[in-house]
């Protein structure tokens, strides 16, 4: 007795799983690899964005040095460098140092460069201290004409070559006298302060202010001190708030990918459960024979539970690995903003592993890989023995309904998680309802497949192969539901996601045509270099018909998140139509428009209002309406450019809108435009006509989704693998079936157009129910997850190719693969297959 105990708790469970996965090892892979590519998705997707967060916060910390506290300009002019003493004496403050910012370019790339007094910054932000080169004095630190580069910056120059910088349009010319060790990896320069002002017309003005504190020092009463000197053109700033605005740039994009992995992780879960199910069924004679010999139901869960443990483990190791590969090749190819655009700082982070990821990760897989498994495991283990060692039909009644009530709980739980709201700016709530519907229509196929089936099955048909697969499919509804589970959920993941990027493609190209109405466009990248003089220089231009002037400018109105943008327009309401309703505002009022995000972030509407810091003044406006912008996450806010000269006395403008005359050539007008452009300016100004222009935003687009494609991708190979392995799984299961038909006077031709109908039936209705199900799921996606996430709108839009083109797929996948395993089940000769029932 001892040894049979032993030999069925080791020795039989052994044997079942090595033969079950010998006679099977596709399905097997399958499963394992669909665990292993939700695994890898999500790894890589959270180790490339812990990369590109650590390289852009180091950078920009970097430039801000290391203080205790900033204060910062709320605006782009700066604020008034009579503040600097007042606060310098506040107690509590151990050291200042002022610092003038400027958005400068050398040689056409980009640089920040630091107007910085040494000898204060040394006491506040030595990392900004620079490395004066030996063939250079001391004191030329303090020359108006030396210029400090980072190795970043430097590029193929060397200390001590004369260069040009461009700031804002002007033109001046420095000499390399050194380097700055302490910021390798940003482009950066510095500048005596005094050099700052005086050459690039910042006489007065200052950027920031950075603050060292006593160690004494009790930092809520300095926080109070420094508010209450604050005027309306500067904030207080410190490195939390730096942190929670590197954070809030990408990470509603990054947790979204992070979440659309784990749901691929579900569909990998559902896999496994249809490999396992399929397994069970194949096997209950065994696990009958089991049961007889003396093993209890415990045994029997825990030997399937086993097989799903080892699959996870094999799964997670593999999509470990397989995620530090893709994380590796994301970063070499695409960069640290994963396509977003957010991170781009001209070199590649390095990879920063992350073994708690990795273990969290892992752990979510073998979790998937145990919740597929435990389904069919307690079916194993509850059937009855006498009945399972000669059924191996379906496990439901064919003249009974199958239940739908669990989906539609399951259904209904989704939409009442769709209508929460976001938790901390994350559609926690939104994954859930995706999680649960994918759940609710995975529970609903035998129903689904009942209900489809019911017209086929009260006809009679001439053909045999046909008459025969109605009646199978109809008489094992559970059996085809099996079937079908792991394909409904990856074609369902994969249709949602093609109908949501299609769905914001379409909305982005249609917002491109409305904002967009002119036939080029002109940008000095981000200066504003062009006074009335030059404005009204360039509209005379031979060719142009109008010329209409805009600006874009940093505008902050709360430290710990992002800037928004403030455009300068001439008129808003034109520009940027208004999205929903909008309200007259009172003669003498300020009107402003915002765009969704801001509206969201802001929690603004048409009618509320909100004080802006604009010149050195803090202004009341009022929020005239809202409109849609795919541009800026952050938030926007447009102005009449009328209003936005009397509030601030800028009437410099950096972008033109520019509509030509009848039949003019836009390649000779872009030519005399630039003749009138400064040659300063020559590398810095675009100037693009509307199709190029369009066609590049709709590339960054394309770049910004590549990662959403590939998941698509893999989608669509996960469900086409998995009907494959299903579909040949079943086949191999029923040759005792296929040879009782053959005793019947059933040909093996017959058999094998019987397979290829029911194939082509179930990928029929797995290829309904996916696209159904996904286009459900994408409505969560659109009209809940994307607001809340990104805080912006898409009217939906579907891909009828792609749709059409997954059905065809699946149903030739299906028939296709179950044709070909039918070719080899029924070349089992007829009287071996049945005698076992003799």
């Amino acid at each position: 007795m001892t040894t049979m105990a032993a030999w069925r708790a080791t020795t039989a469970p052994r044997w079942m799983i090595a033969g079950e996965w010998r006679a099977h090892p596709i399905r097997i892979a399958t499963a394992v690899i669909a665990i292993a590519i939700g695994v890898a998705l999500g790894f890589a997707v959270h180790l490339v964005n812990a990369s590109a967060l650590d390289r852009f916060a180091r950078g920009l910390a970097t430039v801000n040095g290391g203080a205790d506290l900033r204060i910062e300009a709320t605006g782009g002019k700066g604020f008034d460098e009579r503040l600097y003493p007042r606060i310098a004496r506040l107690p509590g403050i151990a050291a200042a140092s002022p610092v003038v910012t400027l958005d400068a370019r050398i040689a056409g790339s980009p640089v920040t460069l630091l107007g910085i007094d040494v000898l204060r910054a040394a006491a506040v932000t030595p990392t900004l201290l620079p490395q004066v080169a030996s063939n250079a004095s001391q004191g030329s630190v303090f020359e108006p004409y030396s210029l400090f580069l980072s190795h970043v910056a430097l590029a193929n120059r060397h200390v001590g070559d004369k260069i040009d910088v461009v700031v804002g349009g002007q033109d001046e010319p420095f000499v390399v006298a050194g380097t700055l060790p302490g910021a390798d990896a940003r482009a950066l320069g510095t500048i005596d302060i005094a050099a700052a002002q005086s050459r690039f017309g910042r006489l007065g003005r200052i950027d920031r202010i950075d603050l060292t504190l006593a160690d004494t020092a009790e930092i809520d009463r300095v926080r109070a001190a420094i508010a209450a000197v604050l005027p309306p053109d500067a904030r207080l700033a410190s490195v939390a708030d730096d942190a929670s605005r590197t954070d809030a740039l990408s990470r509603a994009y990054r947790v979204n990918l992070d979440m659309l992995a784990l749901v691929a992780l579900l569909t990998g879960a559902f896999l496994v459960y249809s490999a396992q199910a399929l397994s069970v069924a194949r096997r209950r004679p065994q696990f009958a024979l089991l049961r007889v010999l003396g093993s209890s139901r415990r045994a029997v869960m825990t030997q399937l539970l086993a097989e799903g443990l080892v699959l996870g483990t094999a799964g997670a190791a593999i999509g470990i690995l397989l995620g530090l590969g893709i994380a590796l090749a994301v970063l070499r190819l695409v960069g640290g903003d994963l396509g977003s655009g957010y991170f781009s700082a001209g070199d590649t982070p390095p990879l920063v592993f992350a073994p708690g990821a990795a273990i969290g990760f892992a752990t979510l897989g073998l979790a998937a890989a145990l919740a597929g498994s435990a389904l069919p495991a307690r079916s194993a283990a509850t059937v009855a023995p006498a009945v399972a060692l000669k059924n191996l039909g379906d496990a439901i009644d064919p003249r009974r309904t199958p239940a739908i009530l669990p989906a539609l709980v399951l259904g209904i739980a989704g939409i009442g998680c769709a209508l929460l709201p976001a938790v901390d700016g994350i559609a926690l709530f939104g994954y859930l309802s995706v999680a649960l519907l994918l759940a609710g229509g995975i529970v609903a196929m035998p129903w689904l497949a009942r209900m489809l089936l019911a017209p086929l099955a009260r006809r009679a048909f001439a053909s045999p192969p046909l008459e025969l697969a109605v009646r199978r499919l109809w008489g094992a509804p559970s059996q085809a539901a099996v079937a079908l589970s792991g394909v409904v959920a990856s074609v369902g993941l994969m249709i949602a996601m093609a109908v949501m990027v299609a769905s914001f493609r379409g909305s982005v190209d249609s917002w491109l045509d409305q904002i967009l109405p002119a036939d080029l466009y002109l940008n000095a990248g981000g200066d504003a270099p062009f006074d009335p003089a030059a404005q009204a220089r360039l509209a005379a231009t031979p060719g142009i018909s109008n010329a209409a002037f805009g600006a874009q400018r940093p505008i902050s109105i709360a430290a710990d998140r992002p800037a928004l943008t403030l455009i300068v327009v001439p008129d808003p309401a034109h520009a940027y139509p208004t999205l929903g309703r909008s309200v007259a505002v009172t003669d003498g009022a300020i009107a402003i428009r915002v765009s969704e995000p801001a509206a969201r972030l802001y929690r603004l509407s048409p009618g509320s209002t909100v004080t802006l810091p604009l010149g050195d003044r803090l202004v009341r406006a009022t929020v005239a309406g809202v409109f849609r912008d795919y541009a800026r996450q952050e938030g926007a806010i447009a102005i009449d450019g009328a209003t936005y000269d009397r509030l601030t006395g800028d009437r410099a403008r950096g972008e033109a809108a520019i509509t030509l005359v009848a039949h003019a050539d836009p390649t000779t007008v872009i030519g005399a435009l630039r003749r009138n452009i400064p040659p300063a300016l020559a590398d810095s100004v675009q100037i693009v006509p509307v199709a190029a222009l369009k066609a590049r935003a709709l590339a960054i687009f394309d770049r910004s989704f590549a990662i959403t494609y590939a998941l698509e991708a893999v989608a669509i190979l996960v469900g086409l693998a998995g009907v494959a392995a299903t579909a040949s799984a079943q086949t191999i299961a029923r040759t005792r079936e296929f040879g009782m038909l053959r005793h019947l006077g059933v040909t093996r031709r017959q058999i094998v157009a019987m397979l290829g109908i029911e194939g082509a039936l179930l990928g029929v209705i797995g290829g309904l129910a996916g696209v159904g199900l996904g286009c459900v799921v994408a409505q969560v996606l659109i009209r809940v997850i994307n607001p809340q996430s990104f805080n912006w709108t898409m009217e939906t839009r579907l891909p009828y190719p792609l749709l059409a083109g997954v059905v065809v797929a699946l149903v030739a996948a299906s028939a296709l693969t179950a044709m070909l395993a039918g070719r080899s089940a029924v070349s089992v000769d007829a009287v071996r297959a049945v005698r076992e029932d003799w």
